[in-house]
């Protein structure tokens, strides 16, 4: 029996919508539209809502698994019951990778857009933190300490606040750039400079896939939320609209206020001119208010994401070590606050860990949005397994045509991936392919519950595949490979590699014996047979 009943049913529907709201208002929308002109120029509007619809469809999916399991570390407890411990070793390690780094991505950010106006937050002439503005960083991540360690509903209040302040700005910011509106900027310049090519890079490269980063988060906390069945779809469908229809008008704007005498060498050098775009570009147009509203904002922003998944990262922790794998002393829930404090403690290590080698926020974009998508890209599949395996369970929002939505959407996350290039893949999926040999070496003929070591192969292959076949087609194409498969077979063989995985891991999730008496209090109909809703408590199915 593990910990998960002494979480505490605190958080209300419109808690986990602004905790939604919050996490994809981060650092995301403060840096991205430079860097998305200056790779993809006016076109990088469609990187917008490619991202979007990409997001909304892996989000349709987590509305499924969320309100039929609503476990505490979401996606991790879903892996483990529909393909086992392998694969929930495997992505549990890259969702806390993900979480942990995005706490010290966002307090980088913070620190940088504050330098604006306390220069002495950085080293002169860069924007690495000096010893002053690393304090200032590590005073930030304490701070999110404190406000999770007591219980969630302090977190929750101090959200609320923030995300209510936080969301004014970025309309004051529309509403103001818009007229100073320019037409001449989506043609004087080329309005595609880089064809479909910058699109698809904007998307992966350019921060506009880390800017959408609502949905761990939301289904991390589910078995917090009171009435999960209907509040867990509610905050994520509508969490991802409202920033993808904030998103693009933010671009729009921006593209359109951009002084025309600028792009006389094209967009590829905004990004440089205007690294830090609606504060600089505010000075441009002498609106000196307005840039001082930005650097407030840009401070309160990133903040308030790094705080949610400061939260959202323990949870995490928990499901992986209650998988039953490695880590097992952080499957462990306070009874008193409902916190899970040791996996607390061991974010805040990880979280000031991440600040010390990456300097700046572009640095880490790339490999934190690769591995937030391949994290993400699996829950279709597990969706498909569940189906299979567990026909009887209790779905209050069940995914239509998932046999085109599934599909679609792990071909999208995957083009995602395949988007962030070679250099960034070739260590970030080989170290995932190096850690699947070390656990065939440690956990060779163990047995985890009693799901015996063959099948616990035969239930993650496909993960090991997915890499490989990964790797291979990124070192074959065009990102930053040989370019030996060129554009649009690329696109063809990244479909087909995609396709394959897709019903290759459905067909091979975890026997339904092996879950039924390995996790016998956990998922299922409340019967006899499958009593599997007394640990969960609040999953309701």
């Amino acid at each position: 029996m593990s910990d998960s009943r002494h979480f505490k049913k605190s958080l209300s529907a419109f808690d986990l919508a602004l905790i939604g709201f919050g996490t994809v208002f981060g650092s995301g929308w403060l840096f991205a539209s430079s860097n998305v002109a200056s790779i993809a120029g006016p076109a990088g509007i469609f990187s917008w809502l490619i991202a979007g619809i990409a997001v909304l469809a892996l989000g349709v999916v987590y509305c499924e698994l969320g309100a039929a399991i609503p476990s505490p570390g979401g996606a991790i407890s879903y892996l483990d019951l529909s393909h086992g411990p392998m694969v929930t070793y495997l992505m549990g390690l890259m969702t806390v990778i993900y979480m942990s780094s995005i706490v010290g991505l966002e307090v980088v950010a913070a620190r940088q857009y504050a330098a604006a106006w306390w220069p002495a937050l950085n080293v002169a002439g860069t924007s690495n933190a000096s010893t002053l503005g690393w304090f200032v960083q590590l005073g930030l991540i304490v701070f999110f300490f404190g406000l999770n360690f007591s219980s969630v509903r302090t977190f929750a209040l101090a959200n609320n606040i923030i995300t209510t302040i936080k969301f004014v700005v970025p309309a004051i910011i529309v509403v103001t750039l818009l007229m100073h509106f320019k037409p001449a900027n989506f043609h004087v310049a080329g309005f595609a400079p880089h064809g479909f090519s910058g699109i698809e890079a904007a998307v992966s490269t350019g921060g506009v896939i880390f800017a959408f980063l609502g949905l761990t988060p939301i289904v991390a906390v589910a078995s917090e939320v009171r009435d999960p069945q209907r509040s867990i779809p509610i905050a994520l469908v509508s969490s991802i609209i409202a920033a993808g229809v904030v998103y693009i008008l933010l671009q729009v704007a921006f593209l359109g206020a951009v002084p025309t005498a600028m792009l006389s060498g094209g967009w590829e050098s905004v990004g440089k001119k205007l690294s830090l775009p609606f504060h600089d570009i505010a000075i441009q147009l002498g609106i000196a208010w307005l840039a001082v509203v930005v650097a407030i904002d840009a401070v309160v922003s990133p903040s308030g994401c790094g705080n949610i998944f400061f939260s959202a990262t323990p949870r995490a922790l928990y499901a992986w070590s209650n998988s039953g794998t490695f880590f097992k002393a952080f499957a462990k829930v306070d009874p008193k606050s409902g916190i899970p404090r040791r996996a607390t403690w061991l974010t805040l290590a990880l979280s000031v860990f991440w600040t010390l080698p990456f300097p700046s926020w572009e640095a880490m974009i790339s490999v934190v949005s690769a591995s937030l998508v391949v994290s993400y890209a699996v829950a279709p599949v597990s969706v498909a397994a569940l189906r299979k395996s567990h026909p009887e369970m209790e779905r209050p929002f069940r995914v239509k045509a998932l046999g085109v939505v599934g599909p679609l959407a792990f071909v999208v996350a995957t083009f995602i991936v395949y988007w962030t290039g070679w250099q960034n893949l070739c260590w970030l999926l080989g170290v995932q392919i190096a850690l699947y040999a070390g656990y065939l070496i440690v956990m060779r003929k163990k047995t985890v519950g009693v799901m015996t070591f063959a099948q616990q192969i035969r239930s993650s292959l496909w993960v090991a595949g997915y890499y490989l076949l990964t790797l291979i087609a990124s070192y074959l194409g065009p990102f930053g490979g040989i370019g030996l498969v060129p554009h649009p077979y690329d696109f063809l063989m990244v479909c087909a590699v995609a396709l394959a995985v897709y019903h290759w891991g459905a067909r091979t999730g975890a026997p339904r014996e092996v879950k039924a008496h390995a996790e016998p209090s956990r998922y299922g109909k409340r019967s006899e047979e499958n009593a599997y809703a007394e640990d969960l408590g609040e999953c309701g199915v």
